[in-house]
């Protein structure tokens, strides 16, 4: 399974376990009904923005949208975390999507170089 047909199915089984149609998720996010569709069966990929959209709607990480990643915590993660617990709740949320943005911003980059003759949207900007 791809990226994109993972991220499709996740879409899917948000929406499905909240009992919302494509419809009205599209509506809710202010796309085209057919879209939504498309993204689930991977016959077109959502960008990050749109990711971020859905995260909000169904208010879930961004990273549900993507396979689990098992990597080991090092020392700047610790680091990291350590600077976290003495931030007030609001920032904590803050610095958690900013973070997972990032991730997510990432994880998109790294497919869109794997496949050959795919123009990346930084690169035109």
């Amino acid at each position: 399974m791809n990226l994109f047909e993972y991220v499709g199915g996740r879409i899917r089984e948000l929406r499905e376990s909240q009992g919302i149609s494509q419809d009205a998720l599209a509506k809710s996010l202010g796309v085209a009904p057919n879209t939504v569709s498309r993204w689930e069966t991977s016959t077109n990929k959502p960008d990050l923005e749109d990711l971020d959209k859905l995260a909000r709607f169904f208010r879930v990480s961004i990273l549900e949208f993507f396979p689990p990643d098992k990597t080991a915590t090092d020392e700047p993660i610790n680091a990291l975390l350590r600077t976290a617990k003495q931030l007030p709740k609001e920032d904590l949320e803050e610095l958690q999507r900013y973070a997972e943005f990032r991730r997510a911003r990432h994880l998109l980059a790294k497919t869109s170089r794997a496949r050959p003759g795919r123009k990346r949207k930084e690169q035109s900007e």
